[in-house]
This record gives C-alpha cells, sequence and structure tokens, in this order.
C-alpha cells in the first residue's frame, strides 16, 4: 500500500518530528547540534519557511515550521538528507541515520499550535536531561523567556497569542502542569 501524501499549501503549519534509526544516537556533540542548524539554514534560504519553535535532542528533534512557497515534504528531505550524508562521513557509516520517514502533523488551531510549542520546549525536562528548561542548549525555549534573538526562529507570531509582558506568559504557559493554567489571549 502507497504511503499517503502529505498535505500541503503554502502557510500550512506543522509538527515535525524525526528519531535516530533504531533510536540511536544523531547528535553526539555540539559539532552535530550546530551543524543541523547551518543546514536548516541553508535549506531555508532556497525554501522559505518559518521556524517558530525547536528542539533537538540526542537521539530525535521536533520543529515548529511554517511553510511560504515550498511543500513541507521538500523542505525536510533536503535538510535531512544533507544531515544524513554529514553524519555517515563523519562517522565514517553507511545507511539510513533518521528510523524511517519524519512524522509531521499539520496545526490547523491556535491551541494546538500553542500546545505543541510547549511540547518541543517541555522535552529534555520531560526526558529528565535538565531540571530547568531554560539550562537546555539546543532549544529555542531559552530565547523566548528571556526574549532574546535566536536566529533560527521567530517567535512573533506565538508572542502575539499571549498578554504582556508575553516573554515571561510564555515561560508560564511552557512550565505549567495543565493546560488550564493556559494564559492566553485567545482569538
Amino acid at each position: 500500500m502507497p504511503r499517503p501524501f502529505r498535505i500541503w499549501y503554502p502557510g500550512a503549519t506543522y509538527h515535525i518530528y524525526a528519531r535516530g534509526n533504531r533510536r540511536g544516537a544523531i547528535f553526539t556533540d555540539d559539532r552535530d547540534y550546530l551543524q543541523y542548524l547551518k543546514i536548516l539554514e541553508s535549506v531555508r534560504s532556497n525554501h522559505p519557511f518559518t521556524l517558530h519553535s525547536y528542539c533537538i535532542l540526542n537521539n530525535h528533534l521536533h520543529l515548529l515550521v511554517e511553510t511560504a512557497t515550498s511543500p513541507i515534504q521538500t523542505i525536510i528531505k533536503e535538510m535531512h538528507s544533507r544531515y544524513a550524508v554529514y553524519f555517515n562521513r563523519r562517522f565514517d557509516q553507511d545507511g539510513h541515520v533518521f528510523q524511517g520517514r519524519y512524522g509531521s502533523k499539520v496545526i490547523e488551531s491556535i491551541d494546538y499550535f500553542l500546545g505543541v510549542s510547549r511540547y518541543i520546549h517541555r522535552n529534555p525536562l520531560e526526558a529528565n536531561m535538565v531540571k530547568d528548561l531554560s539550562e537546555y542548549p539546543w532549544s529555542s525555549y531559552s530565547s523566548y523567556i528571556h526574549n532574546t534573538k535566536n536566529s533560527h526562529v521567530d517567535p512573533a507570531r506565538t508572542y502575539s497569542y499571549f498578554k504582556d509582558p508575553v516573554h515571561e506568559q510564555y515561560r508560564i504557559f511552557a512550565e505549567s502542569q495543565t493546560s488550564e493554567e493556559i494564559i492566553w489571549v485567545p482569538r
């Protein structure tokens, strides 16, 4: 049975996730994380998209991506193909780096958009990798709560759903345990 086609239209927003083959590490040190982000920027220069949030862990990753003129299939295929070539060359390996096809979920509501952003940013905490979310260096979370520039992400859409001070309201939202504590501005 053939794989289903991915839904795409200009402006489509997705939760993208991918895991290392056999749940193995796909990021071993800072060099690998930096290379992935470098590839992301290179691909974005050819296929514009907005990255709303990200978290890259040693054996998987999450991206919150809004497309512009290129289908998500084109964007992720190029990013992951280029990263796999880099990774295999670096470690003198052959074969798959990522486990199967990347996952994607179309986001069509504010609740889902914010829920995915929170889920992505909470990943290191839920995996018991850190006690404080802002400690994890390979996530966009720190730039969100400190209202600092991260050249990879554009927090404007996410911030637009919160009252001032938006970075503090987002921190409370992301660090809360339940959705009942949500303090965003309904639209």
